[in-house]
């Protein structure tokens, strides 16, 4: 009853007072106050996005929904809103950044789920030339015998034709897969060599597939931003969300070996695992997850 009751007096009464004291003492609104005392990257931009303002002036809601070219015009907005001079250029850029950051975000989660939704269709030349792009990626050495053929087991499909084990992630978990053997090819066939454990093993492509769901649902969810905001001062772009799969693939290569599970049987237990581990990461304003890092 106690805590309820503070609550209540705070948000009814002593914020307005406290706010008001510190504009008095400080010259600068609370988003100033936001901006000039928050480090750059995830922890500026979320105390921007987050819900401190619902009760402010209709630009100062609406600044954390625009689209990427509303932006400019929108700080202006904001800044004579809430009558900060203009010469501020610390005020202005800093909150251009974040709400670049905001708009980039969604941006990126519909351009992944665009992709998503694109099925692998073996009639369409380019998703072709992706997946053999991928088998020369990882087996330079061997020849694909035809196209339909069992040698797709050994980069870790489930059968002779890798199309039917896109249909959860759609074109985006071939993309991700080609992209880290494209970008880290070095270690990409180093993971599918571990892959083939006799005791450790487990299916390379179809893992990678699974680690795509993974990373889409993080991104969807929201949980990515704190790792977006502080890798990129600006538009998150579908590169990023390519590395941040390629830590998540590299890092699941060594959690499995370390954890040692007794057989492929419990995969489901110790990919969640392995997904709190990178959610709870994930909590730290600060974290980066590259694998430059």
């Amino acid at each position: 009853m106690l805590v309820y009751f503070w609550g209540f007096l705070y948000s009814n009464y002593l914020r307005f007072w406290l706010k008001w004291l510190l504009r008095l003492l400080t010259r600068k609104c609370e988003l100033q106050r936001v901006l000039d005392g928050s480090k750059a990257g995830a922890r500026r931009t979320l105390s921007v996005g987050n819900d401190r303002w619902p009760a402010g002036p209709l630009v100062l809601r609406n600044a954390v929904h625009v689209e990427e070219a509303e932006v400019e015009k929108c700080v202006r907005d904001v800044m004579k809103e809430k009558k900060i001079e203009q010469q501020d250029t610390g005020f202005k850029k800093n909150l251009h950044i974040s709400l670049l950051q905001i708009s980039g975000y969604k941006r990126l989660y519909l351009n992944v789920e665009n992709l998503r939704k694109v099925p692998y269709d073996s009639e369409n030349e380019e998703h072709e030339e992706q997946l053999i792009e991928l088998w020369n990626l990882l087996m330079p050495h061997e020849n694909l015998k035809a196209r339909i053929t069992k040698q797709w087991c050994d980069i870790g499909f489930q059968g002779d034709d890798p199309k039917t084990d896109f249909r959860g992630m759609g074109l985006l978990g071939l993309v991700n897969l080609v992209y880290f053997s494209k970008h880290y090819t070095d270690e990409a066939r180093q993971i599918l060599s571990r892959s083939n454990h006799p005791k450790l093993g487990y299916s390379y492509a179809i893992v990678g597939i699974n680690l795509t769901e993974m990373a889409y649902s993080l991104l969807k969810n929201g949980a990515l931003k704190s790792h977006l905001y502080n890798v990129v001062s600006g538009l998150p772009q579908m590169e990023h969300f390519h590395q941040f799969y390629c830590y998540l693939v590299y890092e699941f290569d060594k959690f499995w070996f370390e954890e040692e599970p007794e057989s492929i049987m419990h995969f489901n237990q110790y990919r969640e695992k392995f997904h709190e581990k990178i959610k709870g990461l994930l909590l730290d304003c600060n974290v980066i997850l590259t694998l430059q890092n």
